[in-house]
């Protein structure tokens, strides 16, 4: 593509570079706007500026990208409702074996949950539970932060919802879910297992140091989150003229008797109020005889006073009898609804919760049958919606919409770059030397994929060479063609565990770690630099000889 006028490139270059910096530096001084004002403001003056006209910068906007954009993450506000990172979260600390054994499962199940819910997502919803499980330990946290943020990342490459660059990828270069995933597949696994080896070689004697712990095997387990199935102080109000103590214990006894159905309730009461009934029945007894005993030895007026004695000691003990049976059987109907209110609730929410598992497996299933993407992540996200019947507002509300509105804002952006010719340009001169068919040439595509990626970050990158790369590699062949796709998510996903600024899974557990109640760790960038360097370049090396 020719040049555009000086005017169009200049005015271009000026658009670009304010998104750019915006995009990068959110809180720039001179213009803390923020990513999604910035990207708008990009926008506005590709217009403005007549770099694109209206008409095509709506054009630029790609609604399948926006469209499967917002259903996985309608999705996900639904699976987290559902509690499937919670389930998650425990699974880290099921039956742990060690410092070592942790760092192992953080990268295991970072990565599987971030290949199917995005990198964000999982990177949001773990990283409390990562820190939580450190304390527990008495380990140091930021080993495990790292494994999480950075098998993030790795793990997301592996299919088109994992992150946002690969959804531009899939939906521009219309490769199926089923073959992007198994062209990436083997590299995201070799690629974790060689980052979690490096993070134990590089934290071997931190995490090989014996320290107390406070409970090694403790399941990470919130307070609210665990239901009482006691009798409520308030329900039991009414019997405070008996003696409390006595109370308690029976009240106790019963509690742990009494079963979840009527019958059994009916027949501990039977059994209680038989055993009052023999109590007081022998009181009567004993008080009769001594009566009798008193009744020869005594004249007839006291036989008439101890009579008149007698009657009164009884009728006090049948009216406390007929209170406490009545008093029984109301507490064991308060008990006998509140249980099968409790178990209806429990059943039905069970039953909520394992159709969101299966509206989404059945997501996965379509996308790998070869379904529209875009229209099969909306579908599932509307069947979860109509599925809880009710007020979708609370679930809608989780989305972020601002993700939405910076994705508009970049694609009329990158759009009108793209119109000045520089991109173009600047392709040529490294086209000859980045051929996808040789290794050096994959070796040079990937350092330019890795630097723009930190650069301009990764969307961007794939917006701007993602067209490129391909029609280069498809003047060779078009197996060649969906390497070149399948090695720009790769790398430009990869790129983000460069350093911390490098991918936003980082800066949210960044931002997460130091916000984190009670738990609060700060992530400094050079801690991170120290093993994000290493582990790009030698696990962005394993995706480049094992994509085919």
């Amino acid at each position: 593509m020719a040049m555009a006028s000086s005017p169009k490139v200049v005015l271009g270059s000026i658009a670009f570079a304010i998104f750019w910096v915006l995009a990068v530096f959110p809180a720039v001084p001179f213009l803390p706007v923020g990513r999604t004002a910035g990207s708008l403001l990009g926008a506005m003056l590709m217009v403005l500026f007549k770099v694109i006209s209206p008409d095509q910068a709506y054009a630029a906007i790609d609604l399948p990208i926006l469209g499967l954009l917002f259903g996985t993450m309608v999705v996900s506000v639904y699976l987290e409702r559902a509690d499937m990172f919670k389930y998650l979260g425990k699974l880290l600390s099921w039956k742990s074996k060690g410092a070592k054994d942790l760092i192992c499962r953080i990268c295991l199940i970072s990565a599987i949950s971030s290949a199917l819910f995005t990198n964000d997502t999982s990177c949001v919803i773990l990283t409390e539970f990562v820190l939580k499980i450190a304390r527990q330990h008495n380990l140091p946290p930021h080993p495990f932060l790292l494994a999480l943020a950075s098998s993030a990342n790795i793990g997301s490459a592996a299919t088109p919802i994992g992150n946002p660059q690969n959804l531009v990828i899939a939906v521009q270069s219309k490769i199926s879910f089923g073959g992007f995933l198994f062209g990436i597949l083997p590299a995201m696994l070799v690629g974790v297992s060689v980052n979690a080896v490096l993070l134990l070689c590089m934290y071997w004697r931190l995490l090989s140091v014996q320290k107390d712990e406070e409970d090694a095997t403790a399941e990470v387990v919130a307070e609210e989150d665990v239901n009482s199935h006691r009798f409520s102080p308030a329900t039991m109000s009414h019997f405070s003229s008996l003696n409390s103590q006595e109370w308690n214990s029976r009240l106790e006894s019963m509690n742990v008797q009494s079963s979840p159905n009527v019958n059994g309730s009916t027949a501990h009461l039977e059994t209680f109020r038989n055993r009052v009934i023999s109590t007081d029945h022998n009181e009567i007894q004993r008080a009769s005889s001594g009566s009798m005993d008193s009744a020869r030895n005594s004249n007839a007026s006291k036989e008439a006073t101890t009579d008149g004695h007698f009657h009164k000691n009884v009728e006090p003990i049948a009216s406390k009898m007929i209170a406490l049976t009545g008093s029984l059987k109301d507490a064991f109907s308060v008990q006998s609804s509140e249980k099968k209110e409790n178990l209806s609730t429990r059943w039905k929410k069970r039953f909520w919760k394992s159709c969101v598992y299966f509206v989404t497996i059945g997501m996965l299933i379509s996308m790998l049958m070869g379904l529209n993407m875009s229209w099969t992540a909306v579908t599932a996200a509307l069947a979860l919606v109509v599925l809880d019947f009710k007020d979708a507002r609370p679930c809608l509300e989780k989305v972020s919409y601002s993700l939405l509105i910076f994705f508009c804002g970049m694609f009329i952006t990158v759009e009108g770059f793209n119109k000045t010719g520089i991109p173009s340009s600047l392709w040529d001169l490294m086209q000859p030397y980045a051929k996808i068919n040789h290794v050096s040439g994959k070796a040079i595509l990937a350092v330019v994929i890795l630097v723009m990626s930190n650069l301009a970050s990764n969307v961007p990158t794939v917006l701007l060479l993602g067209g490129r790369v391909a029609a280069s590699a498809a003047a060779i062949s078009a197996a060649e063609e969906k390497r070149a796709w399948l090695i720009l998510a790769w790398v430009s996903t990869v790129a983000g565990n460069l350093s911390l600024l490098g991918s936003a899974a980082n800066l949210i557990v960044c931002e997460q770690a130091r916000r984190a109640p009670d738990f609060g760790y700060t992530l400094s960038f050079w801690k991170h630099l120290m093993f994000g360097v290493p582990s790009t370049l030698i696990v962005t090396a394993i995706g480049l000889a094992l994509i085919r």
